[in-house]
């Protein structure tokens, strides 16, 4: 949460006239009124340029008037008066009145210029500049890589339209949160006009003032404030003393010393800023409300409260009747005033406030279904964290005997945590079934599957690493997937249906009586009395909400996330290497679950959606204070996020018969390949991982028997072994209702997050042989038949299915993907976003529930295991109770008795029993 930022002018097409088309010969009257016409568009382009909007407006609505009477309402020039007049609109404040404007204007240039001249891009770059004046940046986008385009077509790459037109992109990404993908372009665009213009035209000066913002946002204070008064500087030569751009300026350099706690620099800047705009725009302008706003929230920092509430609550006025009652920028103010009003203790208006402008916020992170990759989503969803950080901050530090405040804590959370995931995944299941129906579609898809398995095949071949450039390659075919995934949410968007905002008692209601939610999330502490923005947010913590079937949800502060991480990742390492873990399962159920026992109660099934480094740990072998595992006393059933209670009634009907793929020959030699090479590099005796570096893998010899115990408890099932068992036959699956995979797995750790590096296992080759990889559905998979000769083979099938792929896979009315090999539940972890491995690869593919593996597990042990979980889901028991009564038999055992070889499998989504066809 950015208080008092204003996000800044970014530049837009100069109005400007064009030339007259081919006309016929005009009478005297005629020839007047043109004349009349034109001197007014060059007082219009005056005014414009002195910012004197207002005054300019008549006089563009009579220019507009006068040439569509004498030339027609489908003529160049009456298009280019019409963009005019859209853009002293815009300006002006007047967005509604703009867009209709706009829409004429281009209408009548793309019918009568075709798609692909200057004064297209105008129009484009201006109509998506409103759409980021409105909030709708969806829309906005498209527009402007379309502007672009034209631009470079027609100027090349050094032009200063195409600098503005980086510029305003530069801009669009910045309100994103894309902060990688908008300063090259912001670089790139000053270096244009510095080449072209010179370092002392306006458009260079707005393009500074950006950029300095862009820096103040993530706290590069110097730099942003060089920029901003170099930018002031320009303005003021050219402009004098009053212009509207050097309010933006004012105001910017004021809101980063804000930031820093200057408040002596900052307020006579606010004040200046103010008073400019309000003279020249006039007393209702957003950006006078804009400006209001800032200098509340540099009042409310100095404890100025009733100053700084008067000011906030009329920049609200001003917000909700220009922009209406949904806009973003409604949103921020509304969350101002709450910080406003928990600062003053008043937390009544506090959480009504809070909720108010969270309202809003929800509907804008609909979004985030709706535009572009995954990694935009990401980058989007973070702009949020701080409203997030501060709501629950609200419900733990000052409203703790507030039920309204831990209910709005416990809804935010839900709303938000895990919506990438389910972004994706409603995307791709949307799409995939429209296929049938739509060949556009259809080859969209395919072309996106392709994708996926020209990065898997790059980074797991051998040779890879003496091709020249791999890095580039992947870069490269990492590019073109994130164009692919911004046209599937695009193009889904189109059947989505209106998504409504999760309610709490509608999760609430989906609570078995016997069970409780347990939703933890990682939050940094908010301090409403903060006077610098670095200090607003503190260290992260831990902290979890518990809910019953009834009752109000109640939040319990759990300690600093560094201490509980460190205790979660050694509790992992001693778990997973057989000695050491008692201490440590005992100092972490103090720690997570005995601050929360009496908030239990008598539920005995815990639906625990963990956070951070929580969600690769096992709680069921946490222990308690009579020296009991968890799994003694209770059930767990896995998340990402209580919303998934709203997700499980998902249709079955198209499921097919179970399939188990065992006994895989990972030695098979491919018709295509070439020679006959043994592994060189053994794997860890008996157990299902392969190693990091080479990823050679030895047979796994209980597996088949594995296979065959399976068989005799679902005899429908469709059993693939040794050579059958090939990446082309799963991906040819579709949706088995039980998807069983006995094979080795594995997940590439980044050097400093590989736990197994303090792990008594054999030495690894040097680390610098493995291929450095950015995205961890890449680092992540399955070996299967083939995999060892994956380099001689000349076709598709590699033999190694990463996570990538696997989200590709066709599992829509599957119910259960259980994967009997190691470390399949590991992947890198993304605070408030999950574990991206091949859990999320699972969800995303459409699966219901899944059971993964957090370690290297023991071949022996899990085929008992595995043979019991079947018998269990035969008899009835539910898809996660099943697999408790089996870890529970094998801990009653003397042979399997330790966690290690029981804990690993942990069952998220779904715990219902199978549902029959």
């Amino acid at each position: 949460m950015v208080a008092g930022m204003t996000p800044g002018l970014v530049l837009s097409m100069p109005v400007k006239g064009m030339s007259q088309q081919q006309t016929p010969t005009y009478s005297a009257e005629q020839q007047a009124a043109l004349k009349e016409a034109e001197e007014l568009n060059q007082q219009v382009i005056k005014l414009y340029q002195e910012g004197k909007y207002s005054t300019a407006i008549p006089l563009a609505e009579r220019v507009l008037a006068i040439r569509e009477k004498v030339l027609g309402q489908e003529n160049l020039v009456v298009a280019t008066n019409l963009n005019n007049l859209a853009t002293l609109y815009q300006a002006q404040g007047e967005y509604q009145q703009a867009e209709p404007l706009y829409l004429r204007s281009l209408a009548i240039k793309e019918k009568l210029l075709g798609n692909s001249h200057r004064e297209i891009a105008t129009s484009l770059d201006n109509l998506a500049l409103l759409y980021r004046k409105l909030g709708k940046y969806e829309q906005a986008e498209p527009l402007h890589l379309r502007a672009l385009a034209i631009y470079e077509k027609v100027f090349g790459k050094e032009h200063p339209d195409v600098a503005i037109s980086l510029n305003n992109l530069a801009g669009l990404y910045r309100l994103q949160g894309r902060f990688k993908q908008a300063e090259p372009l912001y670089l790139r665009s000053l270096a244009i006009y510095e080449k072209l213009l010179g370092n002392s035209h306006p458009d260079f000066a707005t393009i500074l003032d950006n950029l300095g913002l862009f820096y103040d946002l993530q706290g590069k204070y110097e730099q942003g404030e060089s920029l901003h008064l170099r930018a002031l500087a320009i303005y003021e030569k050219v402009f004098g003393k009053e212009h509207p751009d050097i309010a933006i300026t004012l105001n910017n350099l004021a809101a980063s010393y804000n930031a820093q706690g200057k408040f002596a620099k900052a307020e006579p800047l606010y004040f200046r800023a103010l008073a400019i705009s309000e003279k020249i725009l006039g007393k209702s302008h957003p950006d006078v409300a804009n400006k209001l706003d800032n200098l509340a929230a540099l009042y409310s920092s100095q404890g100025k409260y009733e100053q700084a509430e008067v000011l906030h609550l009329r920049a609200l006025a001003i917000f909700e009747k220009v922009l209406g009652k949904q806009h973003p920028d409604v949103a921020i103010n509304l969350t101002n005033l709450a910080s406003l009003y928990q600062a003053k203790g008043d937390i009544v208006h506090a959480v009504d406030f809070q909720r108010r402008g969270l309202d809003i916020q929800a509907k804008n992170l609909d979004l985030i279904f709706a535009v572009g990759s995954e990694k935009n989503k990401q980058d989007y969803i973070k702009t949020f964290a701080g409203t997030t950080d501060a709501t629950v901050s609200l419900a733990l530090q000052e409203a703790q005997n507030n039920p309204a405040a831990a209910s709005l804590a416990l809804t935010t959370v839900l709303r938000r945590k895990g919506l990438v995931l389910d972004a994706v995944a409603d995307s791709i299941q949307i799409l995939r079934s429209k296929l049938d129906k739509s060949p556009e579609t259809q080859k969209l898809f395919t072309q996106w599957l392709q994708i996926q398995q020209q990065l898997s095949a790059l980074v797991f071949s051998r040779s890879t690493q003496q091709t020249a450039n791999p890095t580039e390659q992947i870069g490269k075919l990492e590019a073109e997937k994130e164009k692919l995934e911004a046209k599937i949410s695009v193009k889904s968007a189109e059947f989505r249906q209106q998504i409504q905002p999760v309610d709490l008692l509608a999760v609430q209601a989906k609570i078995p009586q016997d069970a409780a939610l347990l939703e933890i999330v990682q939050y940094k502490p908010f301090n409403v009395k903060a006077t610098t923005e670095a200090e607003k947010f503190g260290k992260p913590r831990y902290a979890v909400a518990v809910l019953r079937f009834q009752g109000q949800p109640t939040w319990v502060d759990l300690g600093e996330a560094t201490e509980i991480d460190k205790l979660a990742i050694d509790f992992r390492t001693a778990l997973a290497i057989g000695r050491g873990f008692k201490k440590l399962a005992r100092t972490l159920d103090e720690k997570l679950i005995a601050p929360i026992r009496p908030l239990l109660g008598d539920a005995r099934h815990i639906l625990i959606s963990p956070d951070g480094q929580l969600t690769l740990i096992p709680f069921e072998a946490l222990k308690d204070e009579q020296d009991q595992f968890l799994i003694q006393r209770y059930s767990f059933s896995y998340l990402t996020t209580g919303r998934d209670l709203l997700r499980f009634q998902s249709n079955y009907s198209n499921a097919t018969t179970p399939v188990v793929l065992a006994d895989i020959d990972y030695d098979h030699q491919n018709p295509t390949s070439t020679a006959n090479k043994k592994p060189s590099v053994p794997t860890i005796s008996n157990q299902r991982s392969g190693d990091l570096a080479t990823l050679e893998f030895l047979p796994l010899s209980a597996t088949k028997s594995e296979a065959i115990a399976i068989k005799k408890v679902l005899p429908n099932a469709k059993l693939i072994l040794g050579k059958n068992a090939t990446e082309t036959a799963v991906k040819q699956l579709h949706s088995p209702v039980i998807l069983h995979l006995a094979t080795h797995g594995f997940f590439i750790a980044d050097i400093t997050q590989d736990i197994n590096a303090s792990l008594d296992l054999p030495e690894k080759p040097n680390p610098e042989k493995i291929l450095a990889v950015e995205n961890p559905l890449l680092r992540s998979g399955l070996a299967l038949a083939g995999a060892n000769k994956r380099n001689q083979v000349k076709n598709s099938d590699d033999g190694i299915l990463t996570a990538l792929e696997v989200a590709g896979l066709d599992l829509r009315s599957n119910q259960l993907v259980v994967l009997s090999a190691c470390e399949t539940g590991k992947g890198d972890v993304k605070v408030g976003d999950g574990v991206y491995g091949l859990r999320r690869a699972l969800v995303i593919a459409g699966s219901q529930t899944q059971v993964l593996s957090l370690w290297l597990v023991d071949d022996a042990a899990t085929k008992d295991l595995m043979a019991k979980y079947y018998q269990n889901l035969q008899a009835g028991k539910g898809r996660h109770e099943a697999l408790r009564a089996a870890q529970l038999d094998l801990l009653k055992t003397q042979e399997y008795q330790h966690p290690r070889f029981w804990a690993a499998f942990v069952p998220s989504g779904n715990w219902n029993a199978l549902r029959e066809k």
